[in-house]
């Protein structure tokens, strides 16, 4: 039996040990800059990269259940034209544009930036974290990173997802699941791939909170399409833990619908599992950067360091970073988009 599928299934019988804590998901808002004499201390040093096996291993969930991760494993991404609807402002360093485009029969809207320049361009696909979508506009959230990572050479595709400001609608189950905001990451990785000013074998993806799990989605559904994933704070690998933590006391009525629809996450371990990207970490083929600050009270520090602990165990090239902050990155943000970006030259180069 291959040595990775071994892995793959203790990992799934070790779902129901793990703990959830307690918090809330929200986004605090990210249009400040940095407090100076940031504080950080590293943990979890790469090792060298592992060999990756052939070809990703199958997935552990029969072919018939298509609300699972394996379902976007088996689809397509082509993505597409991009509409630009508006610009939105014009720096020295690059353009802002409203945009929208194709996800799959769904359009999704964002903001696109473009640095000043021929290129190519290596390019991002960020994805922000939760924002009540009833008060979410187009672009919110990640604005320090949209503005850095343009400045320094790269394209930027901030995804709305589907659900918020000018994207088509969502239905429950895709949005409560993340499949539906995974869709639409991988199809902006395919949409910048054909810009004639993006060097398409450098697109990589960053998210931070709920971003960062719709990232390790976006990982294991599609290793091939994704040079490199950074996550901030990001919320669990298990989607129990994130149930617990977030839909149960902030969307009870969602949660019941969900778990009486498939069942408990005691009653169907199996439909939970294939729901969470460490169930599939055997199938990423691109470089991890964790960031994490250990006073996150939101996402706690136990679900970095078990994500980073799978991560490693089942081959993947993982690093997790740990910073003297909380869920914001206000004080230490200057020193982790510094080690972001290190890793980005390094690990996305041409």
């Amino acid at each position: 039996m291959d040595g990775r599928l071994t892995r793959r299934t203790a990992l799934v019988g070790a779902l129901g040990a793990l703990a959830a804590c307690s918090g809330a998901d929200e986004e605090p808002s990210a249009s400040g800059s940095s407090s100076p004499s940031p504080s950080a201390t590293a943990s979890g040093s790469p090792s060298p990269s592992p060999t990756p096996s052939p070809t990703p291993t199958e997935p552990a969930l029969p072919t018939g259940e298509t609300t699972s991760l394996p379902t976007l494993m088996r689809e397509e991404f082509e993505g597409g034209r991009i509409t630009r609807l508006r610009r939105q402002a014009v720096t020295d360093a690059y353009e802002r544009w409203e945009v929208t485009y194709p996800g799959g029969g769904t359009t999704v809207s964002g903001v696109l930036l473009r640095p000043t320049g021929r290129g190519p361009f290596p390019a991002l696909v960020l994805n922000h974290g939760y924002i009540e979508p009833s008060i979410y506009v187009t672009g919110q959230g990640l604005a320090r990173e949209q503005d850095r990572l343009a400045r320094e050479g790269y394209v930027v595709l901030h995804t709305d997802y589907r659900g918020h400001a000018a994207s088509d609608p969502i239905g429950y189950l895709a949005q409560e699941t993340r499949l539906g905001y995974t869709r639409d990451t991988l199809n902006a990785v395919a949409t910048l791939k054909q810009l004639p000013y993006v060097d398409a074998d450098r697109v990589g993806m960053l998210g931070r909170s709920m971003g960062g799990g719709v990232t390790l989605n976006a990982l294991v559904a599609r290793p091939d399409m994704i040079r490199a994933g950074v996550i901030y704070a990001s919320v669990s690998s298990d989607i129990v833990d994130n149930l617990r933590q977030f839909t149960e006391p902030g969307r009870p009525d969602e949660a019941q619908r969900l778990y009486e629809e498939f069942g408990t996450p005691q009653e169907s371990p199996d439909f939970y599992a294939g729901l969470s990207a460490r169930t599939y970490f055997d199938r990423i083929e691109a470089p991890l950067l964790s960031l994490h600050g250990t006073l996150d009270d939101t996402c706690p520090l136990p679900w970095a360091r078990t994500t980073q602990r799978l991560a490693r165990r089942a081959g993947v090239d993982s690093t997790l970073e740990l910073y003297e902050d909380g869920h914001a990155f206000y004080p230490t943000w200057e020193a982790s988009i510094q080690r972001t970006l290190r890793f980005l030259a390094n690990r996305m180069s041409a």
